[in-house]
């Protein structure tokens, strides 16, 4: 699988499947969350009620419509919270893994990543890329292209640096 950094709006990555960093209600938030749910519209709230009606688990993964997004799929996961001492560092690596069978369960062959719970959730920054990259690196799948997608240049420069040092 290729893994490449993209810069940018995650909402409007051009891939089969944009993963999204979600609460445990699956209901929305902010971040990555609330973005994802603005530009997908109402089709991807009504369809995480109708998929998770307890919401998800930390470290799980389930997929939705993507709604009005180019991407054809969301794939929710629920990352854990390091600010609320949620700290077990496999809770996060499974989000990665968790979101690549999906993928493969739904045939998708391109896939954009957040940081998942680097923003709000507080995860130590460089950890977070290395949790992405060692992950997305080491799991088998079927998916071609894996993106990380960045939300600020220092951030770019970061997963570009922790992918040009795996070779």
């Amino acid at each position: 699988m290729e893994i490449i950094a993209t810069p940018g709006d995650i909402t409007s990555q051009d891939v089969d499947a944009v993963v999204n960093a979600a609460n445990r209600a699956m209901r929305g938030g902010g971040g990555v969350d609330g973005a994802i749910h603005r530009a997908g519209g109402p089709e991807v709230l009504a369809d995480c009620r109708a998929r998770f009606p307890r919401g998800l688990a930390t470290g799980e993964a389930g997929w939705t419509t993507a709604g009005l997004m180019s991407a054809r799929w969301v794939i929710h996961v629920v990352g854990p919270n390091h600010n609320r001492g949620e700290t077990d560092r496999t809770l996060l690596t499974s989000c990665y893994v968790h979101a690549l069978r999906v993928a493969d369960e739904l045939g998708a062959r391109s896939v954009a990543f957040p940081l998942i719970s680097a923003g709000s959730y507080g995860w130590p920054f460089e950890d977070a890329v290395a949790a992405a990259v060692e992950t997305l690196s080491s799991t088998e799948t079927q998916v071609a292209e894996a993106r990380i997608n960045a939300y600020s240049s220092a951030a770019l420069a970061e997963i570009e640096r922790q992918l040009d040092a795996r070779d």
